[in-house]
Parts: C-alpha cells; sequence; structure tokens
C-alpha cells in the first residue's frame, strides 16, 4: 500500500428507511465522506443491494481508492426483520440421547413452532435419535430425508451434555455440510446447560441462515469484485462486529445490530464513560445504559421465550424528533406515538411557508384504529404539523451547530396557528409540546438508572441520531442531568459500526469456578477474536461470575488494527485535564491531586464533602477519574481508593489492599470491583468473586510487563 496513502474505516448502517455510509480517516478521526441510499428492502437482491450501493458512492465522494480502505463494517436490521415478518426457514431438530436420560432429552430437544410475533409462528419438525448405539451418516441422512419430506428445510443437531462431548452434532454437522443442506449445532451457539433453551436458540439461528447466507455472500462478492480486501464486518446486538464467516455460522448475534451500531459510537466516537444513550430518529427513540465504558447487556428473549444469546439492553420509545401531537378540549393530551413521517405530514421546521400563510389546524387518524386528534396544518398547499424538532427550534434549543435547525419564520406561523387554538402563545404552546414528550424518554431511562444502579453523580445524557436535539436537551434539564450531543449525530450509527470493536462472548455453566477455569475461558475467549483479525495487543478480556446461576461469563474486545491517530497532535495540557475532571466531579471539592501517569492514564483523586439530607450531614469521601492525554475520562468511581506499584512490588500489597476492602457480613465475603492500569489499559475485575480470582487473572494480564513498569489498582466502594 502506498506510504501516503490514508487509512479508512467504512461503516454503514442499514435503517428502516435509508442505509447511511460513513468514511473515517482513522489518523484524524474524521469524516472522509458521508452517504446516503434507500434501503432496499424490496430488491431481489435483499439490503444487500444498499450495502453496495452505498459503498460505491461513498468511494466516489471521498475519491477513496480500494486499497486505502482498511475495513468494512455494517449493522443490519435484516434478522430482527426475518423474525417480525416470519420470513425464516422451516427447521428440523434433530434430537439425541442415551440412557436414563433419553426419555427427558427426547422431550427437550422437541420445542415445537416457536411464535415469533404475534400469529407469526417459525414451524420445526422433530426426530430423535438413540445414541446408545454407534451413529454412522446413513442414519444421520435417514432422519433429515424423513424431516425434508415433512417440510424442514434447515437443521439442528441437539444432544444431552454435548456442551461437554460434541462429537455427535458434529457428526451431524459435517454430514448435514458434506451434502450441501444448511445445519446448526448447540454447543456452537452456547455452553450453557439447559437443552430446550439451547436447542430453541439454535432453532432461531438455523431459521435465519438461507436468509442471511444469500446476503452475506453477495455483499462479500461485491466487495471484492469492487477490488476491496479489507475484512468484512457485521454489528452483533452486543455492540461489537463480527467477521463474515462468524455470522454465516451464528446470524443470530445480529438481533439489534441496528440500535447496537449507535451504542458502539456512544462508546467509540463520543467517547462516554457512564450514561444513557438516546439515539432519536423520526419515529422512535432507542434508549440504553453505559457504565465503566461499557454496553450493558441482557438476555435476549424471542416471542416471550427466553434465549442463550446477549443482547443490549436497549429500550425503544415511540417519542422521536418527528413525533405528531394530538389535541383535545383546547390542550395537547399526547405526543405521537405516530409520526409526521408515517402521518405523511411534513414538519413546519422544513416547509418553508410563505410570510403571510395562514394555516389552517384540522385533525386526521394516521392509520386505522389510531385517535383522530392528531395535528394536521394546512397552507400554501402544504400539509405539515408540529413536532418536537419545531418546538425545539421555537425556544432556542436547536441551532445553526446542530442537524435539527429549522425555518423559524415557518415554525413561528405553525406554532401561531396551535397557540389560537389553545389560547396561549406560541412558546407557551411549544412547552406543552415537549413537556408531554419528555416522560416517554425520562421513564425508561429512570427505568434503567434503577435496575443498573446507576450513580447519576456520574451520568450524562448522550444523544445522537438526527431528531437528538429534540428531545435530549430538554429532557436532560427535566431530570436536573448535563448533556451532550454527539458529533455528527445524524449518522452516529454508520461511525459506530465503522468504530466497533471485533468482540465475543463465551459462557459456561460452572459451579464454584476455580482459577483454572477463568484462565481457561480468558485464553479461549481471546483465541475467538484473534481468529476474527484482533491484533493480539489490542485485545481486552473481561471475566465475570454470576454465582447465583453458576455461570462464568468471557468477553473479549480488539481492533483490527493499531489506532494510528496521532495522540501528541491532540493531547491537552495539565491544566486542561484538571480542569475537565473538575467539571466531571458534581461534590464540593476540598483538594483534587493527579497521582501519577499510566502510559497515558492520569489518575486524579479528589476528596469531597457529600452532603446529605439538604446539608445537614456531611461525610467525606475519596472520588477518582482516570482520563487520557486527550481529555476523555476512561472511568469514574464515586467513592474508592486506589494503589500504585511496579509490578515487581504490587502482589503482595495487591492481596492486601483487596483484603482492606473486603466486607465480612452475614452473607460472608463481599469483594468490591477492582481495576488495575497497566501500560495505557484498564483491566475491569468488577465481575470476580474472590481474591484468589482476582489475583490469579491479574498475574495473567500482567505477565508481559516488567518487573519495573508502574500498575494502579483502583477499587470501587459502592
Amino acid at each position: 500500500m502506498p506510504e501516503n496513502n490514508r487509512r479508512i474505516r467504512v461503516g454503514i448502517d442499514v435503517g428502516g428507511t435509508f442505509t447511511h455510509a460513513v468514511a473515517i480517516d482513522t489518523a484524524t478521526f474524521t469524516l472522509a465522506a458521508e452517504v446516503k441510499v434507500p434501503t432496499t428492502h424490496r430488491a431481489k437482491e435483499g439490503v444487500a443491494c444498499g450495502i453496495i450501493a452505498s459503498l460505491h458512492q461513498l468511494m466516489e465522494a471521498g475519491k477513496i481508492e480500494p486499497d486505502e480502505i482498511i475495513l468494512i463494517a455494517h449493522s443490519t436490521t435484516q434478522a430482527t426483520n426475518a423474525l417480525l415478518e416470519g420470513d425464516v426457514a422451516p427447521v428440523g431438530i434433530i434430537g439425541m440421547g442415551k440412557g436414563i436420560e433419553k426419555s427427558k432429552a427426547r422431550s427437550e430437544t422437541n420445542v415445537g413452532d416457536i411464535e415469533l410475533a404475534p400469529g407469526r409462528f417459525l414451524k420445526t419438525y422433530h426426530r430423535f435419535i438413540d445414541t446408545g448405539e454407534p451413529l454412522n451418516p446413513d442414519i444421520i441422512m435417514k432422519t433429515v430425508a424423513e424431516l425434508h419430506d415433512e417440510g424442514a428445510r434447515v437443521f439442528v443437531a441437539s444432544e444431552a451434555f454435548s456442551v461437554e462431548n460434541p462429537a455427535n452434532e458434529d457428526m451431524v454437522v459435517k454430514t448435514c455440510l458434506d451434502n450441501n443442506l444448511l445445519v446448526t449445532n448447540t454447543y456452537e451457539i452456547s455452553q450453557l446447560y439447559g437443552l430446550r433453551i439451547r436447542t430453541r436458540t439454535a432453532v432461531i439461528n438455523a431459521s435465519m441462515l438461507p436468509k442471511m447466507m444469500e446476503t452475506a455472500n453477495m455483499t462479500e462478492q461485491s466487495v471484492r469484485e469492487a477490488g476491496i480486501k479489507a475484512p468484512l464486518m457485521i454489528m452483533r446486538s452486543d455492540g461489537g462486529i463480527m467477521d463474515i464467516n462468524e455470522m454465516r455460522r451464528r446470524p443470530i448475534l445480529t438481533m439489534l445490530s441496528g440500535p447496537a451500531a449507535g451504542v458502539a459510537a456512544a462508546l467509540m466516537y463520543a467517547r462516554i464513560t457512564d450514561g444513557i444513550f438516546l439515539e432519536v430518529g423520526g419515529t422512535s427513540t432507542d434508549i440504553s445504559a453505559i457504565k465503566n465504558g461499557k454496553s450493558l447487556v441482557k438476555t435476549a428473549t424471542v416471542g416471550g421465550h427466553r434465549l442463550y444469546i446477549r443482547t443490549l439492553d436497549v429500550r425503544t420509545v415511540a417519542i422521536a424528533g418527528g413525533s405528531v401531537p394530538r389535541i383535545k378540549n383546547k390542550k395537547i393530551v399526547d405526543v405521537g406515538p405516530r409520526s409526521a413521517h408515517i402521518a405523511n405530514l411534513g414538519y413546519s421546521s422544513f416547509s418553508k411557508l410563505p410570510p403571510d400563510a395562514k394555516p389552517i389546524l384540522t385533525y386526521i387518524q394516521p392509520i386505522k384504529d389510531d385517535p383522530a386528534d392528531y395535528v394536521k396544518l394546512e397552507a400554501g398547499g402544504k400539509a405539515f404539523t408540529v413536532t418536537p424538532t419545531c418546538a425545539s427550534n421555537l425556544l432556542g434549543i436547536a441551532n445553526k451547530d446542530n442537524c435539527a435547525e429549522g425555518d423559524l419564520d415557518s415554525i413561528k406561523i405553525a406554532f401561531n396557528a396551535i397557540a389560537e387554538n389553545l389560547g396561549t402563545t406560541p412558546e407557551n404552546a411549544a412547552e406543552q409540546l415537549l413537556d408531554k414528550s419528555f416522560p416517554k424518554a425520562a421513564n425508561p431511562v429512570e427505568d434503567l438508572i434503577d435496575e443498573y444502579q446507576l450513580d447519576r453523580n456520574l451520568l450524562t445524557l448522550s444523544g445522537g441520531g438526527g431528531g437528538a436535539m429534540a428531545i435530549v436537551p430538554y429532557t436532560a434539564k427535566k431530570m436536573g442531568l448535563p448533556f451532550e450531543i454527539a458529533p455528527n449525530a445524524p449518522v452516529i450509527s454508520a461511525i459506530g459500526a465503522a468504530l466497533a470493536m471485533v468482540r465475543d462472548m463465551i459462557e459456561r455453566s460452572v459451579v464454584d469456578p476455580k482459577n483454572e477455569d477463568i484462565l481457561k475461558i480468558r485464553k479461549d475467549a481471546e483465541e475467538a477474536v484473534l481468529k476474527m483479525g484482533a491484533v493480539p495487543d489490542t485485545i481486552e478480556v473481561q471475566v465475570e461470575i454470576d454465582p447465583q446461576k453458576n455461570l462464568l461469563r468471557a468477553v473479549a474486545t480488539g481492533s483490527t488494527e493499531f489506532r494510528t491517530r496521532d495522540l501528541a497532535k491532540s493531547a491537552i495540557s495539565a491544566a486542561e485535564r484538571e480542569a475537565i475532571v473538575r467539571k466531571s466531579v458534581r461534590e464540593e471539592i476540598k483538594n483534587i491531586t493527579c497521582l501519577g501517569d499510566i502510559s497515558g492514564l492520569f489518575i486524579y483523586e479528589a476528596h469531597t464533602v457529600h452532603k446529605k439530607m439538604m446539608g445537614l450531614f456531611k461525610s467525606e469521601k475519596k472520588q477518582y477519574r482516570i482520563i487520557d492525554r486527550e481529555g476523555v475520562i476512561r472511568l469514574q468511581i464515586a467513592q474508592g481508593d486506589a494503589l500504585i506499584k511496579t509490578k515487581s512490588n504490587l502482589e503482595g500489597a495487591l492481596s492486601m489492599f483487596i483484603e482492606r476492602h473486603t466486607d465480612y457480613g452475614d452473607a460472608g465475603r463481599s469483594v468490591p470491583g477492582f481495576f488495575i492500569l497497566f501500560r495505557g489499559r484498564i483491566l475491569d475485575l468488577s465481575g470476580l468473586m474472590t481474591a484468589s480470582h482476582i489475583i490469579s487473572l491479574a498475574n495473567a494480564e500482567l505477565s508481559r510487563l516488567t518487573d519495573e513498569d508502574p500498575v494502579a489498582v483502583l477499587v470501587n466502594i459502592i
């Protein structure tokens, strides 16, 4: 590759209406180009047609050569849409088992038809093979033929205890593949016990294979024909990316891929450490939480049934930049769920009305069975309405520095008509509209704060999407929280796809995990992302233990290339770093100190005064902020302690540090969350339960350091 060529990461977000594509220059983190094309749901080639069209237009717009592209990643709604619309293949289940467990295995592998959405079912067929007798390809193909005759087009191999011995499942898979049949086995989808859930997850995965394979093959072929040799990646539902070969094997991991791309941008582009991310479109808003620089995930469900798949915890609400108000008895009684787009109305913000326009206010029923009191305005041959975007413009919230700026004169004309009907001022009418809008966003935000025990003193509301300014600032004001709008908010999901990290997760059922279990799952997770092209020195692995579920989990992330941005050019001064830290501490500061620098991660300790009961009770505590050279806060600890040593002096000191912060109560020992800083990285050990686990994993991670390398340990005292 020529030395002076740019290094470009391409992100493509396949939305319901448009497919957005961006090119990011990795040296500057700036957009080299951005385009959008209509999403091609109904094209013969499906959404792949729009993906390829957007890629070609992007390369033309940015004058990008094929060899300048180092990665292409795209999000997709295809898996979700397939489930919602029932566009899936019927599945033949080959259940297996032996001995006393045979009867139970027969029952649990026969999961029946699965309801994907109201009135839409995934059809399954079932056969059972007694594996007490040796399995062979002839038996397998006889079973496959019977299932095919019934209607099955893809197949699942499911055997009790295959997570311990997958040989029979592997034989079924090999036999099917040798006969050009699409197939999934359960242990490669999940390594957790629970045969019925594991089978159900594999069935849904298999049902997607024909459609997703077709898209994957077509996309990859077109990319290679364009002369692009860069890795082709797909967004996962947990906010990472995986290579296209992994998508061919586990398409189920792309569920909620679209919202996940926005959250990836919040982490990698907006650089949120602790906050709530609201991606605001025209019709709906996706809301998710970020804690300690990581997105929060949950177990996925389909049709009310639990799956062995983890997805981002995204709360989708029917309020957005284009939501239409409802007026009844001269009051705004609601805003949404219908949007201007659905109601076939324009925004007053973008309608460009003549100065003397006198809009006529009427009411419509956007969809059958809707209330017939949605606001419609007509003037100058145009049909339009007012929206949160329009209200935010009128109140000076949206301005020329963001994408929501509209024509203020047209907005005033529209709100004059609304105000006349309500018997109030245009400004008060706009406030009424936003007052009815913001609780729909605020309520799920409060739910996330409560559910995940997020510290309000650390939180920021962060907005992305084209409608961010319409919803986020007003919601933040009402909730008493700070806010920020991500740069290039309208294409935030495409940016997230471009910058997302390669990711994989392994879960295993382990009772009372030993140190060797922890080190094994860490190694396996690391190897999984290595296979997908992650650079070894960029890989980070977080291990968590869930003692209630006897579950051991490892999440590995890594980048396909070293970060090439010139950090020296973007570094800020010590005074600027301290100012950022001071601003982030929302309590009275007695003093603040920089404790040290761990390869560009600066450790700040703030002694603060915590006030309760209207200031009647006061206590002092130590807060910590880890901030990098560019001024990004990478970790926030509202109350904690710190230990800074060289590697050679750490081991004994670490044991004593952990012991000092271990609580002993009626429920036994309780270990708080620990974080280790080394060589510019933050190792999150907050998911571990014992000092032995923490020390074992720390030793493994620090093994490549020299004795004189500095290491910092921070504890989060909740």
